[in-house]
C-alpha cells in the first residue's frame, strides 16, 4: 500500500471480502444477506463497496435515504435495494429507479399505495416495518388489520419483507429485552402470514444479532458495521478486519520551549521541552472539536502520539516528543492502529461517528490486492 503524500481515506475492498465471508459463515446458506451501504457506505464509498458486495454475492443492499439509492443505480448496481428511511417527496423517484420502500406508519403506507396506483404499477415491492422494541420506526402490532386492509384495496403494491430492529443485541446484559424482541417479532410475522394471501420473507438481525443470535436469522440478515471492520465486542473484532484507514502525514514539526502554547486559545501549554507534528486534517474533515488536549491519539511509526491543542479547521497538532519522525512521515489516524472504535474512545464516542463522520473532500483510495486506484 502506497505511503499517504496526503491525507486519504484508504479503502481495502480485500479486508470487506475478509468480512463479508466471516459473516456468511455465521448464517445458514439459505438465508439472504443484505450489505448496508448508507451514508456513503459508513464512510468510504457506497459505490465501490455496493460494487464489491454484488461481486461476492449479496442478496441485497440497504440505504437511509433514496437518493443514495439513486447514486447506485446510476452507477450500474441492479440488486435489489432497500430504502430504511423514504419521505413521500421520494416516492415517485423511488418508483422510477426500481428501489424499495420501507414503509413504517399508516400515513408513509398510504402514500406510498397513492404515488404506486399513480404510475400504474402491479404488485410493486414493499417492506414491512414494525417496531419490537427499539421505538424509533415501525408499525405496531395493533395496526396490522388496517394494513391488512389497506392492502385487500389495492394490487398496485405487494409486501416482499417485513422485519424490525433490534435494540441492543451487542449487549448480553440486555439479553432478555432482545430476546422478547425476537418474541415480539415471531408473533406479528405469525399474525401478517395469517392475515395475507402470500408469505413475505423475515429479517431482524444486524451485525451483533448475526453473532449473538442466531434464533433472529429469519430469511434474511442484515449487516452494516460487521462489514466495515467491527463486531461491537473486543473478542468479536478480531475476527474483523477494518476496511477504512484514514492516513495523513506531517506538515512541520516544531521544537517548542517549557511555557510555549500550541493552537487556538492557547489550549496547550507545555511544561517541558515537547517536539510537536502539524497533520493536515481537521474538524472540516471529521476530526471533531472534542479531540485534543489529550483526548485521542495517533499513530507514527507504530507510536501513539496524542493530540494536543484545540483541533482546528484544517489542522491538528500532536505530541511526538518521543518519537523519531520527520516532516512528510506518514500518519495513521485509524485503521489497524488505533482501530476507528480505539480513536472513537478518546472523544467518548463510538466507530459508527468516526467512520460516518469523515469529509467527503478527504480523497478516497482503493485498495484491493495491493493496487490502489484512486477516486
Amino acid at each position: 500500500m502506497a505511503k499517504a503524500q496526503e491525507t486519504v481515506l484508504e479503502i481495502n475492498l480485500t479486508a470487506l471480502e475478509h468480512n463479508y465471508r466471516y459473516l456468511k459463515t455465521k448464517i445458514s446458506s439459505k438465508t439472504k444477506f443484505l450489505g448496508v451501504v448508507k451514508a456513503f457506505a459508513y464512510g468510504s464509498d457506497a459505490v465501490s463497496i455496493a460494487q464489491k458486495l454484488v461481486a461476492l454475492g449479496a442478496d441485497y443492499l440497504a440505504v437511509a435515504y433514496t437518493e443514495e439509492g439513486v447514486s447506485l443505480r446510476n452507477a450500474g448496481i441492479k440488486i435489489p435495494i432497500l430504502v430504511l428511511h423514504p419521505q413521500i417527496v421520494s416516492f415517485d423517484t423511488i418508483i422510477e429507479r426500481c428501489l424499495e420502500p420501507n414503509l413504517y406508519s399508516e400515513r408513509i403506507l398510504t402514500a406510498f399505495i397513492t404515488a404506486a396506483e399513480r404510475h400504474q404499477q402491479k404488485i410493486y415491492p414493499i417492506h414491512l416495518k414494525f417496531n419490537t422494541g427499539l421505538n424509533r420506526l415501525g408499525f405496531n402490532a395493533k395496526d396490522i388489520p388496517s394494513i391488512v386492509k389497506k392492502l385487500s384495496e389495492t394490487t398496485a403494491v405487494k409486501v416482499l419483507s417485513i422485519f424490525s430492529h433490534l435494540a441492543a443485541s451487542e449487549d448480553l446484559e440486555e439479553k432478555d429485552f432482545t430476546l422478547n424482541q425476537i418474541k415480539n417479532f415471531n408473533i406479528i410475522s405469525t399474525q401478517i402470514d395469517a392475515a395475507l394471501p402470500y408469505i413475505p420473507f423475515k429479517h431482524l438481525a444486524n451485525t451483533s444479532g448475526i453473532i449473538n443470535y442466531p434464533e433472529a436469522h429469519f430469511d434474511m440478515v442484515r449487516s452494516g458495521i460487521g462489514l466495515y471492520g467491527f463486531g461491537n465486542d473486543i473478542d468479536e473484532d478480531k475476527n474483523f478486519i477494518p476496511v477504512a484507514t484514514l492516513k495523513t502525514n506531517i506538515s512541520q514539526i516544531h521544537y517548542l520551549e517549557p511555557n510555549e502554547s500550541v493552537g487556538y486559545n492557547r489550549a496547550f501549554t507545555s511544561n517541558k521541552k515537547i517536539k510537536t507534528a502539524t497533520l493536515p486534517l481537521g474538524h472540516a474533515d471529521g476530526i471533531g472539536r472534542e479531540y485534543g488536549n489529550g483526548k485521542g491519539v495517533v499513530c507514527v511509526h507504530g507510536y501513539y502520539a496524542p493530540i494536543i491543542g484545540n483541533t482546528c479547521m484544517d489542522m491538528i497538532m500532536v505530541d511526538v516528543t518521543d518519537i523519531d519522525c520527520s516532516e512528510g512521515d506518514e500518519v495513521i489516524v485509524f485503521g489497524n492502529k488505533p482501530t476507528a472504535t480505539e480513536f472513537a474512545a478518546g472523544a467518548n464516542t463510538i466507530s459508527y461517528e468516526v467512520l460516518t463522520g469523515i469529509s467527503q473532500r478527504v480523497k478516497r483510495v482503493i485498495v484491493e490486492q495491493q493496487n490502489s486506484i484512486n477516486i
